[in-house]
């Protein structure tokens, strides 16, 4: 099966946040989503397939110094170099495709100096993209055309100890059908309505605090953003505890995500250690998940941590977000001691399915060891973003995904009102109409029915015409 990109073309819409969305050192209240249309030649006849992300502001770089225009022209940068090189490479597969492209892109992002994470967010639209003309072309959903091999993954390719496996040997048999969402607190986010003031009350239908989410979506998964700060993080942390426990249902989990906040171990160990020590947090600590990215992405990775994690052996599970940058980041975050990463569609797919079947395979090889393949996520919401990463978390078997999207966003509001009919039609189990009548992500009991994503070449189905934003 011969495979070559054909054309291409970007499209962007400009996006507000229903309410201030504060996560490490940034503050999010507007953000572009752009969108990637590709025309992918698939054994002689022309497909489809587009993809989509937002382009948040203080996450692939994280420096405070530059301005955030500066960030979004680097990422369009790096999209816009990801596609001209994508037009020159054709394969018999997507996989051979996606590692002549991750290669090149790699290479000139090395040149031009700009960090892997930036880098290969280009080159995972163009891969998202890809995949959807390929599954179009085949007829076939995602889950089932990457485990009968017709994408063309060759996991040792990217870790060569997993050589003589083939994805079908170390992913869930079958997709999830339903996700507990993950819900995000920010470290601006209004606890109860009484902390809301009436100037910032919304009057969208949606609710607004973390005690108002609880009792409106059932959500039963958190996700607690910290700052290192340990006396403003403490009492915030003992009040959230407290609203979880009497809200929540009695099953439920939390995860702590240390926003690159903390400049080493040392400084994460001490956190910690006062964490423990509070006595309003005693019941509340076992429900911990893991904890994500506390070091700065500078420092994560380096050869000191592992004596560090040696000599603090009682330390919670914490895994790497961030700093997974490249297809080498996993295998030595887990020589240092690390519990795993977490996937996101904007770090890669291939990417993250070799990651994920790796984690797989050394919890078989070291079954004393707790190993995590998390889903995260920063504000994903559809038409198209949401929807294909949602398809990917399901085949990985990730129950628990951050989910946030519908939270910071009034649904699907701002998009056109016929990508609204579209998403309602195709995915009567995932959104839902809302009073004012755009859809709205349909959470029951904290969890999500993904179910129609199955039945869809990626998991959108129809095709959004993009022609509706603005061209690039």
């Amino acid at each position: 099966m011969k495979i070559k990109i054909q054309d291409h073309e970007i499209r962007l819409i400009n996006l507000r946040t229903r309410m201030p969305f504060k996560y490490g050192i940034a503050t999010m209240v507007s953000v572009p989503q752009l969108f990637v249309r590709l025309q992918v030649e698939v054994a002689g006849r022309l497909n489809v397939g587009i993809s989509a992300d937002l382009l948040p502001p203080k996450w692939f770089t994280k420096d405070p110094a530059k301005p955030v225009e500066k960030e979004i022209e680097e990422m369009v940068l790096v999209i816009q170099h990801a596609l001209k090189v994508s037009e020159e490479l054709n394969g018999a597969d997507a996989f051979e495709i996606w590692q002549q492209l991750y290669e090149r892109q790699l290479s000139w992002g090395g040149v031009n100096r700009l960090p892997p994470l930036l880098t290969n967010f280009g080159c995972s639209l163009v891969e998202r993209a890809l995949i959807e003309a390929v599954c179009r072309a085949l007829n076939q959903p995602f889950a089932r055309a990457l485990k009968s091999g017709q994408l063309g993954l060759r996991l040792d390719t990217i870790h060569p100890s997993l050589r003589g496996f083939a994805p079908a040997d170390l992913l869930p048999a079958e997709p999830l059908g339903r996700l507990t969402v993950r819900h995000t607190v920010g470290l601006s986010d209004p606890l109860t309505d009484s902390e809301i003031a009436d100037a910032e009350r919304l009057k969208d239908g949606l609710p607004q605090s973390l005690a108002g989410c609880i009792t409106t979506y059932g959500l039963r998964h958190f996700k607690i953003k910290v700052n290192g700060d340990v006396e403003r993080d403490l009492d915030r942390l003992e009040r959230i505890a407290a609203l979880i426990e009497q809200n929540a249902p009695v099953d439920y989990a939390f995860s702590l995500d240390g926003n690159e906040q903390f400049k080493s171990i040392a400084a994460l160990r001490t956190f910690w250690e006062s964490v423990e020590k509070s006595p309003k947090l005693h019941s509340f600590l076992p429900r911990l998940l893991f904890v994500e990215q506390p070091l700065h992405r500078d420092v994560a990775l380096q050869p000191g941590i592992a004596l560090e994690f040696q000599q603090w052996r009682d330390r919670p599970p914490i895994i790497i977000d961030e700093s997974d940058a490249t297809l080498e980041s996993l295998p030595v975050a887990l020589q240092l001691g690390y519990a795993g990463t977490s996937h996101k569609n904007c770090k890669g797919i291939f990417k993250g399915i070799a990651n994920s079947a790796l984690l797989t395979y050394e919890q078989k090889v070291q079954p004393q060891r707790r190993l995590v393949m998390s889903g995260e996520d920063l504000c994903n919401i559809g038409p198209v973003a949401l929807l294909q990463d949602l398809t990917v978390m399901a085949t990985l078997g990730i129950r628990s995904v951050e989910r946030n999207g519908h939270h910071y966003n009034a649904g699907l509001s701002q998009f056109p009102k016929q990508i609204q009919e579209q998403v309602l039609i195709h995915h009567p189990d995932l959104y839902h109409r809302s009073a004012a009548g755009w859809p709205t992500l349909t959470i029951e009991s904290g969890t999500i029915d993904v179910s129609s994503l199955h039945t869809q070449p990626f998991g959108v189905g129809f095709v959004p015409d993009v022609e509706l934003f603005q061209s690039l």
